[in-house]
């Protein structure tokens, strides 16, 4: 099973643009408690490098691309967003990194949770530890 999932997401829109919609439960699978964005990334700046125990995400490259690398302690995959038109679900339990965010990048995180530090596996080896408990 994959661990890279994408939504589609409907784009509206006619000759004065495109428009897209996303609404908790319709098309993500969660209740959206949390938004926020990420922009002015350097390109020789990598993000992420975390897990959630809880909490699950919606990611949307709205302008530019970015690399993400998922990883669930077994195996690693990545994905190049760069379509506003798709997201990245990452589940809870899976480690995210982020590479080579283009000079425009803007990332939109629709989020299941409010912010919560202890929600947050911050080091690799606990993480690693971490899912081999459960």
């Amino acid at each position: 099973m994959s661990l890279i999932k994408t939504v589609d997401l409907q784009v509206l829109g006619d000759e004065r643009g495109s428009l897209v919609s996303i609404e908790s439960y319709k098309n993500i699978s969660f209740e959206i408690k949390r938004v926020y964005y990420l922009f002015d990334t350097k390109s020789s700046v990598s993000r992420g490098f975390h897990a959630h125990k809880e909490l699950k995400q919606l990611v949307v490259v709205v302008r530019g691309s970015c690399k993400f690398i998922v990883d669930d302690g077994l195996s690693q995959e990545s994905i190049v967003l760069n379509d506003p038109s798709k997201g990245l679900l990452i589940e809870s339990f899976l480690w995210r990194e982020m590479h080579d965010f283009s000079d425009d990048c803007v990332i939109m995180v629709l989020a299941s949770e409010h912010y919560d530090e202890n929600d947050y596996i911050r080091n690799y080896d606990d993480f690693i530890k971490y899912v081999g408990s459960l």
